[in-house]
């Protein structure tokens, strides 16, 4: 059994409750993927890969980017009861759901990641990489991360490029890039230490330029005593082989964050047609690396950080 970390789902039910309450007319590019928001096609596709199973993740747009502050909370509660319910009545095909918060509204957003975790049993929560050019070391977010860390479980970030620009081929990989570099320079796993975040596409351009990183970060730190070594920090973080299959990349990835720090993730059902699932195995089969951290990336590294009981 293989377990997708990262899959992208917009429930039909959320997704008609959302464009409802949009202040303007919305495009949610990713439900025109049938696979996104249509049920019935995503469980036929699941089945062309039967020895995968998926963690869902709530699709752009972000609530916060969208609607205010009210329709925000009340939209994150709909979408994670749907999510929660889909994973119920289909557990051979979703391992977990992962929550969606509304970030304009922080003090519904720390009590639905509560709700999320305590009464629906999901695997941590979703946050974007900014909201609105806000970056994730502000205050706001400190409070989610002391939540998290407490949970012990993970923070999904995905992508998402400043004012709402769809800037997926080179913007997002840098938002990731940013993203991640604000939460080391922050200093926020001095205070954090167990707090575990999954990065999207292999972590952005991070591992490609970690010597740039090595040696370019700590000249534009001010507190450098209080952060000694930011590439060890960059190093925490875990994330996923959606790379649409290529295998140098991966290994990029692997040699920079470790066997145990990369995740099975493919996007699904994004990409060319429904996604790149199986291309994205085999980029993990050419990888010339044991068998055994194979399997650790394939199933083992997400069953031991989503505690899942399988």
């Amino acid at each position: 059994m293989k377990i997708d970390a990262y899959a992208h789902i917009l429930p039909s039910n959320y997704l008609s409750e959302f464009r409802k309450r949009a202040p303007v007319p919305t495009e949610f590019r990713e439900a025109n993927n049938l696979a996104v928001s249509d049920i019935n096609v995503r469980l036929r596709l699941m089945d062309r890969y039967p020895d995968v199973m998926q963690i869902i993740t709530m699709s752009l747009p972000p609530l916060e980017s969208i609607v205010s502050p009210g329709d925000a909370a009340e939209l994150a509660i709909i979408g994670n009861n749907d999510l929660a319910g889909l994973v119920d009545h289909y557990p051979d095909k979703f391992a977990g759901a992962v929550a969606t918060l509304p970030m304009n509204n922080i003090e519904a957003a720390l009590e639905e990641a509560d709700r999320a975790i305590n009464r629906l049993q999901m695997k941590g929560v979703q946050i974007c990489a900014n909201h609105n050019a806000e970056p994730l070391n502000s205050p706001n977010y400190r409070r989610l991360y002391e939540k998290m860390a407490h949970y012990n479980l993970p923070i999904w970030i995905h992508p998402y490029s400043i004012h709402g620009k769809y800037e997926p081929l080179f913007g997002w990989p840098f938002e990731t890039a940013s993203a991640m570099k604000s939460i080391v320079e922050a200093g926020i796993f001095n205070d954090f230490p167990d707090l575990k975040f999954i990065t999207h596409h292999s972590g952005g351009m991070v591992p490609f330029l970690e010597s740039r990183v090595k040696w370019m970060m700590p000249m534009e730190m001010r507190d450098r005593q209080r952060l000694k070594d930011p590439l060890a920090h960059f190093k925490k973080f875990y994330t996923d082989t959606a790379l649409y299959g290529s295998t140098p990349g991966l290994m990029c990835a692997y040699h920079f964050f470790g066997p145990e720090h990369l995740l099975f993730g493919t996007d699904a059902p994004l990409g060319p047609g429904y996604g790149v699932t199986m291309e994205t195995i085999d980029s993990i089969y050419r990888m010339n690396i044991a068998d055994e951290d194979k399997q650790r990336i394939l199933r083992g590294n997400v069953t031991n950080l989503l505690q899942l009981p399988l």
